[in-house]
C-alpha cells in the first residue's frame, strides 16, 4: 500500500504538514492550537457543523467556515479566532445565540465544572448578556430511563446523543423530533431507552442536558477523586474511571483505551457499581453453629477454622474459581491448593486469548464467534467493533471466554503448578470444597457438589445461595475494591486500583496468613504476588497496558452467526444475559434492562415461520410446550432458538419446535 500524500496546510501562520484528507480540527492539534466543538465527535460519525462553533477563516473563501467538516488540502490557509476577528466575532455570536435560552444554573448543574459549554463560554463568549427577555423553559427533568434525566431547556442540540444512537449502538432509540426551535430530544415513541450502552450518551453531552440519575445531586469536581482503573464485569476489560467522594463510590466513566474499548462503555460496567454497598454484602468472616445458624468470626478463628478443614481433609482438596478473580487472587488459591495437594478447577478450560488488539474487528468484514450466546451477551464492546467491521473483507475468529478473567485464573493456576479438574468432580465428593466467588456459588452444579462434600469453605460478598451450604464464608471483595490485575479475552493483562477500601481484608492478605500455617510462601502485596506470576513490576502496567500476546493471522477461518447456508435441526440454547448475575441483582435501576423470558429467533428463522416481533409463539421441547412472546435478534444463527436462564426452566437445551400460537 502506497503512503498516503502528505500536504501543508497554514493555520494561525504556523504550518504544519499531514496527510491529505486529515480533518481540519486534527490538523489544528498538530500545530497546538484549538478550534472549539460542541458537536463534533469523530467516535460517531461524519461531522455535521451543527454547532457552528467552529467557526474559521479560510483564505478564498467569502464566508467563515464550519472547520470540523473542512479536510486538509495543499496550500490551505486557515485563520481561527486567535488570528481572525471575524472567525473570533462570529464564535463570540454563536456562544450568545446559545445562551440565548440555556438556563443559567452552573451553580446546581451537575455538569458544573466539567462543562465544555461552561468552558469555552468563559474563553470565547461575550462575557455578558444583551438579552432581558426570560428564558424558555420546558418539563424537567424528564426520565427517559431510569438511569438517565433529560432536562430539555439545557439541550444545545449538537445532536451527539442522537448520533450515537444511531451509527454507533445502532438501536435507534434517542431521536429528534419537531423542527426548527421547537426541535427536542426524545425517545422513539416516548419507550425507555434500553440500549445496553444508553449510558454513554451522558459523557457525549457537552452540557447538563443528560444526566446520571444515580449520580445527579450527589457532588462536585472539588469534592471528588477520580481513580484509573479498569471494569471487571466481563472479559473485555474496559478502561475506566472510579469516581469516589467520601470514599464511596459516586460514579463510573469510559476511560479511553483506543485499542480495547474506544472510550464506550455497557450500562452494566457503568451502573452496577451500588452492588458494592447492598445490605446483604458479608462483611465478616461467618461460621455454621448447628441449630442456630451461622455466628460471626474473628479474622484470627476465622483462619484458624480455615487451617482445621485443610488438615481434616487430608489431601482431599477441591477448589473452585469463578473467573472473577484478579490474577493475583487466583495465583494464591491456586498455590495454597498446590500446598495441600488439592486440585482446581479453572472456568475457562479452552480459553485461548485473541491475541490481537480488539480494534483489529473493525477491520474485518465477518467475525466468526466460537458458540451460540450472541457476542453482545458476553462482550458488549467486541460487539460495538465488529459492528464497524461489516462490508470489509476478512474474517477474524473469536472465542470469548464466559467469564471475565478466565484466560488469566487459567495462567496464574499453571503457574502455581496446581493440579487442574475442568469439569465437576465425578464419583466421590472432595473432604473439603473452596467456592471462590459469587457467580461459582450459584452455579447449580456447584451446589450439587457442595452438597455431598464433607465442608465447604465460600468465599463470597453476598448472603446467596452459598450460605444454605456453606459451612465457614469468608467476605470477598469486589474488583472496585482491589489492587492487581486482571488478563481480558484479548491476553492484555491490565491493571486494577483500588477505589474504595472494602468492608473486609483483600483476598491476597488473608490468604498469605493462611498460606503461612502450611509453609507457603506467599506475599499479603498484590504488586509483589504480580512480579512473581509475572516476572515483571507491577508499575510496569501502566494506566494503558499494552497488548503482549503473540500475534495470530489475519484471517482465520469459522462461521459467524447468522450466515450458514445449510442450518440444522433447530436447537433451544440457554445462555447467561449480560444483565443478569449476583451484581445486577442487586441493582434496581438495572432491572428494566434484564431480559423477561421472551423467546429470540433470527430473522430468517422468524421470517419463514410468518413470525414478527412481539408475536405469540408456542415453543415445544423436551415434551414440554410453552407459550412466549417472540424476539427478533439479528446476531443470532438460524438454528437457534435463545431463552435466558432463569426463564421456563421446563424447556430445556436440545431440540425444539416453534411455531406461530
Amino acid at each position: 500500500m502506497s503512503a498516503p500524500e502528505v500536504v501543508k496546510v497554514t493555520i494561525d501562520d504556523r504550518i504544519v504538514e499531514v496527510p491529505k484528507g486529515t480533518g481540519l480540527v486534527e490538523t489544528a492539534q498538530r500545530a497546538g492550537i484549538e478550534i472549539p466543538v460542541f458537536c463534533y465527535e469523530p467516535r460517531i460519525g461524519a461531522p455535521l457543523g451543527a454547532c457552528r462553533m467552529c467557526l474559521v477563516e479560510v483564505e478564498g473563501m467569502p464566508k467563515l467556515q464550519a472547520g470540523c467538516t473542512l479536510t486538509a488540502q495543499d496550500g490551505m490557509v486557515v485563520r481561527t479566532a486567535q488570528t481572525s476577528a471575524q472567525a473570533a466575532e462570529g464564535q463570540e455570536a454563536t456562544l450568545e445565540f446559545i445562551l440565548v435560552n440555556h438556563p443559567l444554573d452552573c451553580p446546581v448543574c451537575d455538569k458544573g465544572g466539567e462543562c465544555p459549554l461552561q468552558d469555552l463560554t468563559f474563553r470565547y463568549g461575550p462575557g455578558r448578556t444583551r438579552m432581558t427577555f426570560d428564558k424558555r423553559t420546558l418539563d424537567k427533568p424528564i426520565p427517559i430511563s431510569p438511569h438517565i434525566a433529560l432536562d430539555r431547556e439545557r439541550c444545545i442540540l449538537c445532536y451527539r446523543c442522537t448520533r450515537f444512537s444511531e451509527n454507533v449502538s445502532e438501536d435507534g432509540e434517542l431521536v429528534a423530533i419537531n423542527r426548527g426551535a421547537l426541535s427536542v430530544i426524545a425517545t422513539f415513541e416516548d419507550e425507555p431507552y434500553r440500549d445496553r450502552f444508553s449510558g454513554n450518551v451522558i459523557e457525549l453531552c457537552p452540557v447538563g442536558a443528560l444526566t446520571s440519575t444515580e449520580y445527579r445531586f450527589e457532588a462536585r469536581p472539588w469534592e471528588i477523586q477520580n481513580v484509573p482503573s479498569v471494569c471487571g464485569l466481563c472479559p473485555v476489560g474496559c478502561n475506566i474511571t472510579v469516581t469516589t467522594r467520601e470514599g464511596k463510590v459516586k460514579r463510573i466513566l469510559s476511560r479511553n483505551h483506543p485499542e480495547v474499548d474506544d472510550g464506550w462503555l455497557c450500562d452494566k460496567g457503568r451502573f452496577a457499581f451500588p452492588a458494592v454497598r447492598a445490605r446483604d454484602r458479608i462483611t465478616d468472616p461467618l461460621r455454621r453453629v448447628r441449630r442456630r445458624g451461622f455466628e460471626e468470626l474473628s479474622w484470627d478463628d476465622a483462619l484458624g477454622e480455615a487451617e482445621r478443614l485443610l488438615r481434616e481433609a487430608r489431601s482431599s482438596v477441591h477448589v473452585v474459581l469463578s473467573g472473577s478473580e484478579t490474577n493475583e487472587i487466583a495465583y494464591a488459591l491456586a498455590k495454597l491448593a498446590a500446598a495441600t495437594d488439592g486440585t482446581v478447577q479453572v472456568p475457562d478450560a479452552d480459553a485461548q486469548p485473541l491475541g490481537r488488539p480488539l480494534s483489529s474487528l473493525a477491520e474485518a468484514g465477518e467475525v466468526a464467534v466460537d458458540g451460540d450466546v450472541p457476542l453482545e451477551e458476553v462482550a458488549p464492546v467486541a460487539e460495538l467493533w465488529a459492528k464497524r467491521g461489516r462490508g470489509r473483507d476478512g474474517r477474524v475468529s473469536l472465542r470469548v471466554p464466559r467469564t471475565p478473567n478466565g484466560i488469566g485464573v487459567n495462567h496464574a493456576v499453571a503457574r502455581a503448578g496446581a493440579t487442574t479438574s475442568n469439569s465437576l468432580l465425578q464419583g466421590d465428593a472432595p473432604a473439603l470444597l473452596i467456592v471462590s466467588g459469587d457467580e461459582a456459588a450459584a452455579d447449580p452444579a456447584v451446589r450439587d457438589v457442595a452438597e455431598r462434600a464433607g465442608s465447604v469453605i465460600v468465599i463470597a460478598m453476598f448472603q446467596g445461595l452459598a450460605v444454605g451450604w456453606a459451612d465457614l464464608v469468608l467476605p470477598a471483595t469486589s474488583y472496585l475494591e482491589r489492587d492487581g490485575s486482571m488478563t481480558n479475552l484479548e491476553g492484555r493483562v491490565q491493571r486494577l486500583r483500588r477505589a474504595t477500601i472494602p468492608p473486609s481484608p483483600d483476598e491476597t492478605a488473608w490468604l498469605a496468613k493462611l498460606g503461612e500455617r502450611f509453609g507457603l510462601q506467599l506475599s499479603p502485596y498484590p504488586s509483589v504476588v504480580h512480579e512473581e506470576l509475572f516476572g515483571q513490576p507491577f508499575a510496569a502496567l501502566g494506566d494503558h497496558a499494552p497488548l503482549r500476546a503473540a500475534p495470530v493471522p489475519d484471517t482465520v477461518p469459522g462461521t459467524a452467526p447468522g450466515t450458514s447456508s445449510t442450518a440444522g435441526p433447530t436447537r433451544l440454547v440457554r445462555y447467561r444475559p449480560l444483565f443478569s448475575g449476583p451484581a445486577v441483582e442487586r441493582v434496581e435501576n438495572l432491572q428494566f434492562q434484564r431480559p423477561n423470558g421472551d423467546v429470540e429467533l433470527s430473522r430468517a428463522h422468524a421470517r419463514r415461520l410468518g413470525i414478527r416481533e412481539g408475536d405469540a409463539v408456542s415453543v415445544r421441547a423436551n415434551g414440554t410446550s410453552v407459550e412466549l412472546r417472540a424476539r427478533i435478534r439479528k446476531t443470532l444463527a438460524d438454528d437457534v432458538v435463545l431463552l435466558p436462564d432463569g426463564a421456563h426452566g421446563e424447556l430445556h437445551p436440545g431440540p425444539v419446535e416453534v411455531r406461530r400460537a
